[in-house]
């Protein structure tokens, strides 16, 4: 077996387990555990699995809030194809406002140089991103800067989006459920997010299938509040028809 073979093996007990332990690893793929420890080096470097004492463990069951670096790695292939379909919701032309996300700066990447937009961001990698485009009119949101995400959180922002009417958003999440709707970690995000949520006229998630179910201590948005939820076809066949039972489109990408 090649090494990228048994890694992938690896991340995928971990998220299956919740865990991978080194000693029952090298027995079952029969190699030395310090073969095992090098896997598992490699994938806490690609931000899939984050290092423990005996093993590993996958960055989603964590507590802490990985680094843009680590969540861009995670589910990477996903979440371009995300940021593609996404691109179907988009008017030809007027304002959007794109939230501080990996999967949503994957779609200010793709946004089309044709057509003229006016986007409002707080993310401080998509605001770099698109303000060079002569297409591109862009305003950053002001505000303390989270290192963890790079986004502009706290009453500047806020104040400026409670006078704001925005045609359509894009929103990143780090989770998503029937029951609790949209979340992320952190109160001070959430806060801007619920903002934006109302100064939109449309809104759409991006959020790629390992999110569901993975509730985080602040809720921005029920889903009854969402046009839209983009995600991609990892997502189980009874949350997808279950999700996709009222008003809000669902789009498996």
């Amino acid at each position: 077996m090649y090494g990228a073979e048994r890694q992938q093996l690896l991340a995928q007990q971990a998220r299956r387990d919740g865990r991978v332990d080194v000693m029952a690893a090298s027995v079952e793929f029969e190699v030395a555990p310090e073969t095992i420890r090098r896997d598992l080096g490699v994938l806490e470097r690609q931000g899939v699995l984050r290092r423990v004492y005996g093993g590993a463990i996958p960055v989603e069951r964590l507590d802490f809030e990985p680094g843009v670096p680590q969540r861009d790695q995670i589910h990477a292939e996903a979440k371009e194809r995300i940021a593609k379909a996404a691109l179907d919701l988009l008017p030809t032309h007027g304002t959007v406002l794109l939230d501080a996300g990996t999967t949503t700066s994957r779609f200010a990447s793709l946004l089309p140089t044709d057509r003229e937009y006016t986007v409002v961001t707080n993310s401080l990698p998509a605001a770099s991103m698109l303000a060079p485009r002569g297409n591109v009119t862009v305003h950053l949101l002001g505000g303390r800067v989270r290192a963890t995400t790079l986004a502009a959180v706290e009453s500047w922002a806020l104040d400026v989006l409670d006078g704001l009417t925005v045609d359509i958003g894009f929103f990143g999440a780090n989770g998503y459920s029937g029951e609790r709707g949209c979340t992320t970690p952190d109160a001070a995000e959430a806060a801007v997010k619920r903002a934006m949520v109302r100064a939109c006229r449309q809104r759409v998630v991006l959020a790629d299938h390992s999110k569901y179910g993975d509730d985080q201590f602040s809720r921005f948005a029920a889903l009854s509040e969402l046009d839209a939820l983009v995600t991609d076809d990892g997502l189980d066949p009874q949350v997808a028809e279950l999700l996709g039972g009222g008003d809000m489109e669902l789009v498996l990408a």
